[in-house]
C-alpha cells in the first residue's frame, strides 16, 4: 500500500485527567495520521486548546497537558484529505456559537463540501480553514432550530459523505457516525468515565473496557446525566470501508465487528486457497502485509520469512504528502536480507496496489538482492475507481488498475507473476 491514511479521533468524558488520557489515546492512533495533532479540554467553564504540526510526541509537553485541565477532552491526529497540510487546518476545530464554545474532530470526507461552502459563504460565513470539517460548525451556528441537539441534527442532515465525529462542548462529549458507517468509531468505559475512539486499540493502553462500536447513523451524548443515544438517520445500505480491515486499522483493534488481526490472516489464507503455489518462501511487506502472509504461509505450507526489514523510524509512506517524499521514504524504509533472498523463489504478500510506484521499487530491491523469482499476491482486489470518502487517491488516473490489466501491471512492476484476491474471496 502506498497511500495516505485517514485521521484519528479520541475523546474522554468524566475523568479528571482527561487531557493526559487523550494524549495517550492519540499515541495509539498515531498510525492514522502524522501531519498534526490537537487536544481541546473543558473544565465546565472554559475550553482550552493545544495544537501543532508533527507527531503527538512533538506537539505536546507535560506543561501543555497541565494547561489543559478538565474532565472532558477531545483529540485528533490528522493527515490531509480535504484541505492542505497547514497549521490552520489542525483539528479539533473550535468555534463560538449561541451554545457556547464547540469543538469538533472529524474522520472522513464530505462529498458535498463545495456546495455547502458556496451556500454558507453566501449567507456571510467566514472560514478560518480550507478543510471540510469547519463546515459542520457553521451549519450548527446557522441552524434555525433553537436547541443545540436539534441544531446538530439539522447540520448532520445537510452533510453527505463519510464522517465519524467527536464533538465537545463545555459540558458534553458527543460521538456521531454517518448513516452508512464508512469510518469506524468505538465507545469505551474507564471507571466512571467514557471514552470514544476511532479504534478500540486505544482503549487497551488505558486499561479501558471496549463497550461497543458506535452504530451507523447513531448519536451518543455523554454529560452529567450519563450516556444516552439515538439514531438521527438511517440507511438500509451500509458501506464500511474495506481498507480499514486491509490496511488502515491496527491489528489489535476491532473494526466493523471484525478482529483486524484475524481478518487479515483470513485474507492471506483465502489467497493461498484460490490456487496452487510453488516457491521457497513467503515474504510479507511489513507491517500491514504480515498477517496476510502468515495466513498464506499456513494455508500453502510455504515457509514464512521476514526477509524485508523495516526501519521503525520511518513513518508509513502513504502519509508523506507528495510522490517524491513517498519514494524517498520507501528507499529507506525497507531493507532486504540478501543472504535469505539470494537465489530464491519468493512470494511477496502485499495488502494493496494503488499507484504502483512503491511496489515497483520494492520488487526492484528484491531483484537487486538476488531473488531468482519474485511473485506478488495481493490481499485486496484491484482498485479501479477513486475514493471520495477519506483516502488519498481521489482521481481515477492515479489508480494503476484503472488503466492497466493485471498482466500489464505485472510487467510494469517487474514481477514473474501477479495475483489478487477475488471479490468473492474477500467477502
Amino acid at each position: 500500500m502506498d497511500e495516505k491514511e485517514k485521521c484519528g479521533v479520541f475523546g474522554v468524558y468524566g475523568l479528571k485527567n482527561a487531557s493526559e488520557l487523550t494524549y495517550l489515546g492519540l499515541f495509539s492512533l498515531q498510525h492514522r495520521g502524522q501531519e498534526s495533532a490537537g487536544i481541546v479540554a473543558s473544565d465546565g467553564k472554559m475550553v482550552r486548546e493545544k495544537k501543532g504540526m508533527g507527531l503527538v510526541s512533538e506537539v505536546f509537553t507535560s506543561r501543555d497537558l497541565k494547561n489543559l485541565p478538565g474532565h472532558i477532552a477531545l483529540g485528533h491526529v490528522r493527515y490531509s484529505t480535504a484541505g492542505s497540510s497547514s497549521p490552520r487546518n489542525i483539528q479539533p476545530f473550535i468555534g463560538e456559537s449561541r451554545f457556547g464554545h464547540l469543538a469538533i474532530a472529524h474522520n472522513g470526507n464530505l462529498t458535498n463540501a463545495l456546495a455547502l461552502w458556496k451556500k454558507l459563504s453566501e449567507r456571510g460565513a467566514v472560514f478560518q480553514s480550507s478543510t471540510d470539517t469547519e463546515l459542520i460548525l457553521h451549519l450548527i451556528a446557522q441552524s434555525s432550530f433553537d436547541g443545540f441537539e436539534d441544531s446538530l441534527k439539522d447540520a448532520l442532515w445537510q452533510i453527505q459523505g463519510a464522517f465519524s465525529l467527536g464533538i465537545l462542548s463545555h459540558h458534553q462529549l458527543i460521538a456521531v457516525r454517518d448513516p452508512w458507517g464508512f469510518r469506524p468509531l468505538a465507545l469505551g468505559k474507564l471507571g466512571d468515565g467514557y471514552i470514544i475512539s476511532s479504534e478500540s486499540c486505544a482503549f487497551n493502553v488505558l486499561g479501558a473496557e471496549f463497550v461497543r462500536e458506535v452504530e451507523p447513523g447513531e448519536m451518543i451524548i455523554i454529560d452529567e446525566k450519563g450516556l444516552r443515544s439515538f439514531f438521527y438517520a438511517y440507511s438500509p445500505r451500509k458501506a464500511f470501508c474495506i481498507f480499514e480491515l486491509i490496511y488502515f486499522a491496527r491489528p489489535d483493534s476491532v473494526v466493523f465487528a471484525n478482529q483486524v488481526y484475524q481478518a487479515r490472516k483470513n485474507m492471506g489464507r483465502v489467497l493461498a486457497e484460490e490456487e496452487d503455489y510453488s516457491a521457497d518462501m513467503v515474504v510479507p511487506i511489513p507491517d500491514s502485509g504480515i498477517f496476510a502472509a502468515l495466513g498464506f504461509s499456513e494455508a500453502s505450507g510455504i515457509p514464512l520469512e521476514f526477509a524485508m526489514v523495516r526501519n521503525p523510524y520511518v513513518g508509513r509512506t502513504f502519509i508523506r504528502p507528495g510522490q517524491e517524499a513517498r519514494e524517498l521514504a520507501v528507499k529507506i524504509k525497507l531493507d532486504p536480507i540478501k543472504e535469505l533472498i539470494r537465489g530464491k523463489r519468493i512470494i511477496v504478500i502485499e495488502d494493496s496496489i494503488v499507484r504502483g510506484s512503491t511496489s515497483r521499487q520494492r520488487i526492484a530491491t528484491l531483484k537487486e538482492a538476488g531473488a531468482r523469482e519474485v511473485h506478488m499476491r495481493v490481499s485486496s482486489p484491484p482498485h479501479i475507481f477513486p475514493c471520495h470518502y477519506g483516502i488519498d487517491f481521489p482521481t481515477r488516473g492515479e489508480l494503476i488498475a484503472s488503466s492497466k490489466s493485471a498482466e500489464e501491471i505485472e510487467k510494469y512492476l517487474g514481477l514473474d507473476s501477479l495475483k489478487y484476491i477475488t471479490i468473492d474471496g474477500l467477502k
